[in-house]
């Protein structure tokens, strides 16, 4: 089953932006989901297992590297966004 997620990174750190960017850039490695950012989100779409094994990850990294942040996440599943 398709699984879309939209997902929001707010960083409780002043200087937001770098942890931002290191996950969306770690998201985009993947090669077997679709990944679109957009100024507020960013959708990450693909198997469900998959999508779900790799937010997984990916949130435990940000947490290990940087401390504290607040994810907020939409998911849809069965439907295709991108």
């Amino acid at each position: 089953m398709i699984l879309t997620a939209e997902i929001s990174l707010y960083p409780n750190n002043e200087n937001f932006i770098p942890p931002i960017d290191n996950f969306i850039a770690r998201l985009n490695q993947y090669d077997d989901v679709e990944v679109k950012t957009f100024p507020t989100a960013t959708i990450i779409m693909g198997e469900y297992d998959r999508v779900m094994d790799i937010l997984k990850v990916e949130m435990k990294t940000h947490r290990e590297e940087y401390g504290m942040g607040v994810f907020v996440a939409k998911f849809i599943p069965g439907y295709e966004a991108l």
